[in-house]
């Protein structure tokens, strides 16, 4: 996809709204982030408002996260709405009635089921993070300390400290010329990415005694309910980083990770190695995603939902199979 010009998209703009997807993680926080406060600085006349779901509390070392608005006024609307991290309008939730009325709109994201919606798209599936994606459209001499601490949170959070095979050279060389900012990116790591609260080191606690290995220890799956996030007073933010923790398991090559959201409704987190493309399969169920992490949210008990959902994966263990018995 074409890259965009920032400085020709804000060209006579007096308002700008920017915001990311449900649910937000440290990616879509730390690019919607990185790219307002930008604005902000560079474009100080311009409104420019950011729109989130409620900011959970790590990540709220980045400047600027106090000022997130997490409501809207039925008759806000906004020149320009640029969407980051976000695959389809519909995954904007509460803030997509602003895309929708916005006299322009741009869409900055590297999810591979993006079928770029807006006026104005960057998409790049193979970039490591909505966040780098950011970084490439901005002059860097002008990128401000605290900006490059929100694009290296979400570059961090979207590449798993940079241990993922999404990292590119350029990844790092990115991420190299944020730390010349004089960012502490030791404590950003630590404080939004490792460190957890009780709580959440209780419910992943509770993932992982649960867990099973299924398909000859191929694949794990685990089930949090709602009786458990209720047992523990947990948020659905206190579940973030279980089904990464879940693939690391030895001799995994795909996590399965459920979340009920309601009456046989869940929220499904996928997430594999080397193998399995997990966003053909979120995809083939309405979802979508990464090749390597994707989500869907799916209807029926849980034991429908993994029946479902390893039979696409058999498919693929499969092909794998018969490609390199060709070979």
């Amino acid at each position: 996809m074409n890259k965009i010009v920032l400085n020709e998209v804000m060209k006579g703009k007096r308002s700008v709204a920017l915001g990311g997807h449900v649910r937000p993680d440290g990616d879509c926080i730390g690019s919607c982030m990185g790219l307002y406060l930008y604005l902000k600085e560079q474009f100080p006349s311009v409104q420019t408002d950011v729109y989130l779901e409620s900011v959970p509390d790590a990540y709220r070392i980045i400047q600027g996260t106090e000022e997130v608005k997490t409501t809207v006024k039925e008759d806000e609307v906004y020149d320009l709405f640029i969407c980051l991290d976000c695959g389809d309008k519909e995954r904007l939730g509460f803030s997509q009635p602003l895309f929708e009325n916005a006299a322009e709109t741009v869409c900055i994201d590297h999810h591979i089921s993006n079928e770029a919606f807006a006026d104005h798209n960057y998409i790049v599936p193979d970039a490591s993070s909505s966040s780098e994606l950011v970084f490439t459209l901005l002059d860097e001499d002008k990128i401000s300390r605290a900006a490059a601490e929100a694009l290296y949170m979400g570059i961090a959070h979207d590449t798993g400290v940079f241990q993922y095979s999404c990292t590119s050279p350029e990844t790092m060389e990115t991420a190299a010329k944020l730390m010349r900012k004089g960012i502490d990116q030791s404590e950003i790591i630590d404080k939004t990415y490792y460190e957890k609260t009780y709580i959440q080191n209780q419910i992943l606690g509770r993932a992982l005694l649960e867990s099973m290995l299924i398909m000859d220890k191929r694949c794990i799956v685990s089930v949090i309910r709602q009786r458990s996030m209720k047992f523990f007073q947990a948020e659905p933010a206190d579940l973030e980083g279980i089904v990464s923790q879940l693939r690391q398991t030895k001799g995994v090559e795909v996590a399965i990770f459920l979340h009920e959201l309601g009456p046989q409704k869940f929220k499904v987190s996928l997430r594999s190695k080397k193998i399995v493309d997990v966003s053909e399969i979120a995809r083939y169920f309405g979802g979508g995603g990464h090749v390597r992490a994707a989500g869907v949210t799916m209807e029926g008990t849980s034991y429908d939902v993994i029946n479902n959902i390893t039979a696409r994966i058999a498919l693929q263990f499969k092909k794998a199979e018969e490609q390199d018995a060709e070979e």
